[in-house]
């Protein structure tokens, strides 16, 4: 809800709280009145918040078209609700709607300046559409904010963008924190493999990707990057190991597409 609007309903309830104090005729009308329009505006957010979070869940079971109407319908509630922007940007970035996308991220943040979670979003858009410094500022704003929960994510987004903008120092810098804040970040394990490998560092790049493998189940992008580890490190039968629980757990996937053409690098 916009501040100036709460600010202003509080006021009103004080002043209609004084009069009716008073002998004035129609004060304690006025001070319902008051306490009506604030109950209202509160249910139109309540109402607003409820539909973006089911827009999310939505969003999140690849469901885009339900996501919009939900939005949709969290705007029609309360038309300055600026989680309910955010995930319109979020859907229509998941469409390729570049444009849809970042009037609803800027619109957003017009109406939540400095949101952290609205901020590391619309940095990993700009990233996305190759305005990788840019994105970065707006990372480093959400991980710097002390009321974001999750700053690994910022950092890890930010080291993630460094990285596609070819800066392998700031990029390791960027994961290293992430990975400081949250021990457990096995993408920042990940990136930080990728800048190792990038750099000719193959021993330390296995080494980031035995230790996702010692936390989780390895996906398809870090069965990549171990296969193409131990390939430079000349270990065929590592290497061969790796191919075929590619192939046999991520068929059709883009990694595995590009180890049937051999593009390794």
């Amino acid at each position: 809800m916009n501040k100036t609007i709460i600010a202003a309903s509080v006021s009103l309830v004080l002043l209609a709280a004084c009069t009716a104090t008073g002998s004035g005729p129609g004060s304690g009308q006025v001070a319902q009145q008051a306490m009506s329009a604030q109950t209202a505006a509160t249910d139109q957010q309540a109402r607003a918040k409820v539909h973006t979070e089911l827009g999310s869940l939505y969003l999140l079971d690849g469901r885009s078209a339900i996501a919009l109407e939900e939005a949709r319908i969290a705007l029609a509630a309360d038309s300055n609700y600026a989680p309910a922007y955010n995930l319109l940007g979020l859907t229509h970035m998941g469409l390729n709607e570049m444009k849809q996308a970042e009037d609803n991220f800027r619109k957003a943040l017009s109406l939540a300046p400095g949101d952290p979670e609205i901020s590391n979003n619309y940095g990993w858009f700009l990233c996305q559409t190759a305005r990788e410094q840019e994105a970065i500022g707006y990372f480093m704003a959400a991980a710097r904010n002390p009321l974001y929960t999750t700053p690994t994510k910022p950092y890890t987004n930010a080291g993630i963008c460094a990285y596609r903008a070819k800066n392998d120092k700031q990029a390791q810098e960027f994961l290293t924190a992430a990975l400081r804040l949250a021990p457990d970040n096995n993408q920042a394990r990940l990136g930080l493999a990728e800048v190792a490998y990038r750099q000719g560092r193959y021993a330390e790049a296995r080494q980031w990707t035995a230790d996702i493998e010692k936390n989780m189940e390895p996906t398809a992008d870090v069965l990549w990057m171990a296969l193409r580890t131990e390939r430079k490190l000349g270990n065929r039968e590592a290497e061969a190991r790796y191919a075929s629980q590619l192939r046999r757990r991520f068929p059709g996937s883009p990694e595995q597409e590009l180890l049937s053409q051999g593009q390794y690098d």
